[in-house]
């Protein structure tokens, strides 16, 4: 029994020693010391045979030579077999863009003073007025279903007015007649006008993200800026990218166009350029653009700019007019904005059209995932935050409204499971928006951008299918009543573009984030590649640096998860909410950084390969960014119950999302044993529940139809039209009349279903309570009119038979 203490003692003084980051000198006297008291109660530390592996571990540790003699060498030797060859794009996408908390989180010990000290984006006056001015003036001027059915592009009088005021130079600095707005006012206008219109918010949100412009800005020459940016700011020009191809999609680094460096009469003068062949598809503007960013492979088998000819990925403008140029068509995506292929068959640009000149060729692909940051962290995520923002108004309105056994439907148990999902999952979406545009106001994060894009357009989807089960019928036919289904219709555009989410979540996510984001891996990797003298020690150095990082984390997640996660409280927040879950990303910080090194160590390249893997580590990575999200975002409203219920039940949507990719990445570990071995370790009192109860999900989905604090901070983000005859604006309008006259409807109710009112329509019956009594005639007049709204708000569209117009006879007087 002495020896099994003594085991456990010291096994718990070696777990001290890295939780506590005691240096390797300090730590091997610790740990010395330690093994010989031990000694004086259990003989086995003092046997010869103990005694010469301390030693032997001592000397390992603090005698460099012979640690790279029997342990780095040989450790070098072996991974340099097993890392698969990384291609240059793959090393140019890994070591593109910037990183930030997402880092600290992938450490396993986030400095959470760090994070204490940021601060979300606030919108500046001139931002705050053009989103109060011309962002809501444009969204008057939009009709979806006039636009999805009838034009199948924006009015005239539309594109005009994007021009005109400045909503296609949002990103260029005001010296070159642009807004120069920040990323959050980027995604508060995009939002905005996606809660309208998806095509006008598209139409808007790529001259902003990847694109001409971004590319300028970061890479053209100052000649190129001062032509190029002033007209496509002002609309003078129309941008468009061309990057997917036929046989390249998410595979974009294949790209197969190409551009052969030559000399050509271009504009009377022999002049040195590049001849391109390309064909394109899926590119968003192509039909009416003006100007074509374009992404190919260039070759020099002349030798006209260099010794090589083979010089990789690079990026141009090309004027759409040029001869061999094809454009002008269009594809049907299912939603009207403009989109279609571009071809170009012997296409001479001169060289000053490629992008920053010849100084960026080559540079092209580096380039593109640096500048996908805005399309991933601004553009498709707003989408999705507007889409969610309008499921949380609507659907809960229409909720409150349409009664089904006597009772709104939204007080059934059923719909409140729906219900709740959309309320947290807005919440969320706004919450996340706010923390990765401040993110990009600091960089390019790219791994916190990949995250962005795949979360928060899955989260849409899930918002846009509950929402249409709650609907039902008024969800699914068809009209200009219908205010979800084109939305619902469009899904699977935001799902695909911008790296498909199949493909970020598997290979990008943690793919990208362990290169980008583990302290030690990136350099590793570089020293295994490196065939220079001092490769070796540097290797050395790394490995041990790394071993105790994994040996750290090791011992936080276990000594945590023992503690349930109660050790090393975060000193972060303002509130007892934020105080208790900041503790628990604390602890499943540990867990995620150890658990990747223990997939990075056994797996080794091969987890490239392991998709799944990858991916449950991605989404445990991609969760706990979101939970600091949803704890800043909380921390910065006014704290009330309905603050405090919407962040409580999307943290629990966060951890049980951890828990199930933890439990899916431990059951599947190759090595037999080792997963059930970690979960026994780090969760040695089981996996926490995290499942919103019962009361959690009724009192979500009682708060999603009640005018709150969290209704009001939606609601202000979005557009919802004043006109009642309006898709969005009938439902508001009726809601609001709801909230006024409810407690007289639900005693009108009360009376008819007693029997006690005369009369056979609605305004029969009240006139009849009125003469009872009941109510006065203001009373009256209010739940008359509100029941028309009512029942106007229930109805769908009817075509004549051959579904080209609407029948307008109405099946009861509207109001």
């Amino acid at each position: 029994m002495a020896s099994v203490f003594s085991v456990f003692a010291l096994t718990l003084l070696v777990l001290v020693v890295f939780y506590r980051r005691l240096s390797a000198h300090s730590g091997a006297v610790v740990i010395a010391l330690g093994w010989l008291l031990l000694g004086l109660s259990s003989p086995i530390f003092l046997h010869p045979l103990s005694l010469l592996i301390l030693f032997a571990a001592l000397a390992l540790l603090l005698f460099k030579p012979l640690r790279i003699r029997i342990l780095s060498a040989p450790a070098m030797a072996a991974l340099k077999k097993m890392m698969p060859p990384m291609s240059d794009t793959e090393r140019e996408a890994l070591d593109a863009g910037t990183t930030w908390w997402e880092k600290e989180l992938f450490s396993g010990r986030p400095d959470w003073a760090v994070f204490e000290d940021i601060e979300l984006s606030e919108l500046s006056a001139e931002e705050q007025a053009f989103i109060d001015g011309e962002t809501n003036a444009l969204c008057a001027m939009l009709s979806d279903w006039q636009i999805h059915h009838e034009t199948k592009d924006l009015p005239p009088e539309v594109w005009q007015f994007i021009k005109d005021k400045g909503f296609l130079g949002l990103i260029i600095p005001p010296a070159y007649g642009g807004l120069g707005f920040s990323p959050y006012a980027q995604s508060r206008v995009v939002s905005k006008i996606a809660s309208r219109s998806t095509v006008a918010a598209v139409t808007v949100m790529v001259p902003n993200s990847l694109g001409p412009g971004e590319l300028l800005l970061k890479y053209g020459s100052e000649e190129q800026k001062d032509f190029w940016l002033p007209r496509l700011a002002k609309g003078e020009e129309l941008p468009c990218f061309g990057l997917t191809s036929p046989e390249a999609g998410s595979d974009a680094g294949a790209i197969p166009d190409t551009g052969v460096v030559c000399e050509q009469d271009y504009e009377g003068k022999r002049v040195l350029g590049v001849k391109l062949n390309f064909s394109k598809r899926w590119i968003t503007l192509a039909p009416v653009a003006t100007v074509v960013g374009l992404a190919f492979r260039l070759s020099d088998p002349d030798g006209l700019i260099g010794d090589e000819v083979e010089r990789g990925i690079s990026c141009a403008l090309v004027p759409a007019t040029l001869p061999g140029v094809e454009i002008g068509r269009r594809h049907n995506p299912g939603s009207a904005f403009m989109n279609g292929p571009i071809t170009g068959v012997d296409v001479f640009i001169p060289m000053d059209m490629l992008i920053g000149g010849q100084e960026y060729i080559g540079q092209g692909w580096r380039m593109l995932v640096e500048c996908l940051g805005a399309g991933r962290g601004v553009s498709l995520p707003a989408l999705s935050t507007a889409g969610g923002e309008m499921g949380y108004l609507l659907v809960g309105a229409f909720a409150r409204i349409r009664r089904q056994f006597g009772l709104s439907v939204g007080k059934f148990e059923g719909v409140q499971e729906a219900s709740a999902e959309i309320a947290a999952s807005a919440y969320m979406l706004e919450a996340y928006r706010a923390l990765v545009t401040r993110a990009l106001d600091d960089g390019a994060p790219s791994v916190l951008t990949a995250m962005a894009k795949y979360h928060a357009t899955e989260k849409l989807r899930g918002v846009v299918n509950h929402s249409m089960d709650i609907l039902g019928g008024r969800g699914i036919q068809m009209g200009p009543r219908n205010f979800m289904a084109l939305v619902y219709q469009t899904v699977p555009i935001a799902i695909t573009v911008e790296g498909a989410n199949i493909l970020t979540r598997s290979m990008i996510i943690f793919g990208q984030g362990a290169m980008r984001c583990h302290p030690y891996l990136a350099d590793e990797l570089a020293a295994l590649s490196d065939e220079s003298a001092d490769a070796l020690p540097r290797f050395d150095a790394l490995l041990m640096g790394h071993l105790g990082h994994t040996a750290e984390v090791f011992s936080r997640g276990i000594l945590q998860g023992l503690g349930g996660g109660f050790l090393g409280k975060p000193k972060c927040g303002n509130s007892e909410l934020s105080a208790r879950w900041y503790r628990h990303i604390n602890r499943y910080s540990a867990v995620f950084a150890a658990s990747a090194d223990i997939a990075l160590l056994t797996l080794g390249g091969d987890l490239k390969r392991r998709e799944l893997l990858s991916a449950r580590l991605g989404d445990v990575h991609s969760q706990l960014v979101i939970a600091c999200a949803l704890l800043k975002f909380h921390d910065a409203q006014t704290p009330d119950e309905a603050n405090e219920l919407h962040a409580e039940y999307a943290l629990k949507q966060c951890f049980m999302a951890m828990n199930t990719a933890l439990a899916a990445f431990y059951r599947n570990l190759p090595i037999r044993g080792l997963g059930a071995a970690l979960k026994a370790v780090f969760f040695p009192w089981g996996l926490p529940q995290w499942t919103p109860s019962d009361d959690e999900v009724r009192a979500l989905g009682e708060l999603i139809m009640q005018p709150s604090s969290v209704r009001n901070l939606l609601a202000d983000k979005v557009y919802i039209s004043a006109d009642r005859h309006d898709a969005q604006g009938r439902i508001h309008y009726t809601y609001q009349l709801l909230v006024a006259v409810e407690k007289d409807y639900e005693h009108f109710l009360s009376l008819d279903k007693q029997g006690d009112l005369a009369g056979d329509s609605t305004a029969e019956k009240v006139a009849s309570a009125v003469a009872s009594g009941a109510f006065n005639q203001a009373q009256a007049d209010a739940i008359v009119a509100y029941d028309d709204c009512r029942y106007d708000s229930l109805l769908t569209d009817a075509f004549d038979p051959t579904l080209a117009d609407i029948d307008v006879r109405p099946l009861r007087p509207e109001c």
